[in-house]
């Protein structure tokens, strides 16, 4: 209202009061919008901070108490699934150092047997890779699971001792050694029974890139 006032003063004598009104009315409407805009973006500004806020405290939380609910395992040292992969003799990446070294493991070049045009032959001697390699590496898993579980046993029970706990991880290690061993020789054997187009194929349907030492490797059948 008083804006319109000042408004007729400026104007020119005889100039409606209507025009003055219309005059105003625009700087009005751009005042009362720039007011609503800035309201908004301080209110999702404030949002923004709060969930900042929210976000750090939740990530000091989790790196403040990493292992929190592993008490609940039957055997803190490994998971569900890892028991699982043991007993089942699964490789677990074990066998890495082979694998991504251009040495083939028998369980997926049997999964791309048909894009890798294996023999008939072929099939054959790495499926009897395959199931002896499962023979070999099912034991050995459970046995790990066995050590692990009695480590924990001690622990648990509070009855656990630096002579006990010496024999205990030194067995584990042992199994550990003879399990990792099973899975990389299967490697070895299954890249020899291949020739170097199927061991290229093979690494590209892995996704795996080529380095200059992959290169050399040579199988000789």
């Amino acid at each position: 209202m008083f804006g319109c006032w000042i408004a007729a003063i400026l104007l020119p004598w005889g100039e409606p009061s209507s025009k003055i009104c219309t005059l105003r009315a625009p700087v009005e409407i751009d005042r009362r919008a720039g007011l609503i805009s800035r309201t908004r973006l301080m209110r999702r500004l404030l949002l923004l901070a709060a969930t900042l806020v929210v976000t750090c405290n939740a990530a000091s939380a989790q790196s403040g108490q990493p292992y929190a609910g592993l008490e609940q395992r039957s055997i803190k040292a490994l998971s569900h699934q890892q028991i699982d992969d043991l007993r089942a003799g699964r490789g677990m990446g074990l066998a890495l150092a082979a694998e991504l070294n251009g040495y083939p493991g028998p369980s997926h070049v049997l999964e791309l047997g048909d894009r890798l045009d294996l023999t008939p032959d072929q099939r054959v001697q790495v499926q009897r890779l395959f199931d002896a390699m499962k023979q070999e590496t099912v034991p050995l898993g459970n046995k790990l699971v066995e050590q692990e579980a009695e480590l924990d046993r001690l622990f648990s029970a509070r009855a656990v001792t630096s002579e006990s706990l010496k024999a205990a991880t030194a067995a584990i290690a042992e199994t550990q050694g003879q399990l990792r061993e099973s899975h990389l020789k299967y490697h070895l054997s299954t890249a020899s029974l291949l020739n170097q187009s199927q061991m290229q194929r093979y690494a590209e349907l892995r996704g795996y890139q080529r380095t200059d030492s992959s290169e050399g490797h040579k199988h000789h059948h």
